[in-house]
């Protein structure tokens, strides 16, 4: 293993001046839990990648689907994030909808649908975010920087994963657009979130470390 591969198993620290105290987030969830919940999530990627260094394996952004990886960031957020805030908890319903939910609203904590909660992403990217419906649904992204699976093939640096931005805001239908797609298509179905729902969580910034994309 080179010395950038291993430096690059570390996770690059939060910008601690990076978190806006003015932005609006719902149903009891601050600031500090969602700060929390990405230290826990870059804690969980070291602590791994350094043990895989260690027996010279790849780290874990190197080899899953991109697509796998930013779901595993969602995930951890949204089993990380009511570990620290009491007023939320993961929806208990398999593949149910929001990821998160009130706590106490629904039986067992568990829905199948409901627009009262918090949709959670992870992605690589500042814009053209997804869902499969259109909907008017809480939704915070987690934007983050890696490497990935093919960047070895197009000799790609090794480089530490980081949190560029966390973006949060109420969309509506509106702020959605439906994608579908054809009767032979096996494409899965998808909506995108228009410029004005991007516009609408730019405006609420949670988290900002952009200089280093």
């Amino acid at each position: 293993m080179t010395t950038a591969e291993k430096l690059a198993c570390t996770p690059r620290p939060l910008n601690q001046n990076g978190f806006n105290p003015e932005c609006t987030l719902p149903y009891g969830l601050k600031l500090e839990h969602v700060q929390n919940a990405m230290q826990d999530f870059l804690d969980f990627l070291g602590f791994i990648n350094q043990q895989l260094n260690t027996k010279e394996m790849p780290r874990l952004e190197s080899f899953l689907m991109p697509a796998n990886f930013s779901s595993m960031v969602g995930e951890y957020m949204n089993v990380t994030i009511p570990k620290y805030c009491p007023t939320l908890v993961k929806n208990q319903y398999h593949n149910g909808h929001p990821d998160l939910i009130p706590v106490g609203v629904f039986a067992n904590n568990a829905v199948q649908h409901s627009t009262e909660g918090i949709e959670i992403k992870g992605s690589r990217h500042l814009s053209g975010w997804q869902g499969h419906n259109p909907e008017s649904i809480w939704l915070m992204v987690f934007v983050f920087d890696s490497n990935t699976s093919s960047d070895a093939a197009k000799k790609i640096a090794p480089k530490p994963f980081s949190f560029q931005a966390v973006y949060a805001a109420k969309l509506t239908k509106r702020d959605w657009a439906f994608s579908g797609r054809s009767a032979t298509s096996r494409r899965t179905i998808t909506a995108s979130v228009t410029q004005s729902g991007v516009q609408k969580m730019k405006a609420n910034w949670v988290y900002e470390d952009l200089g280093k994309r």
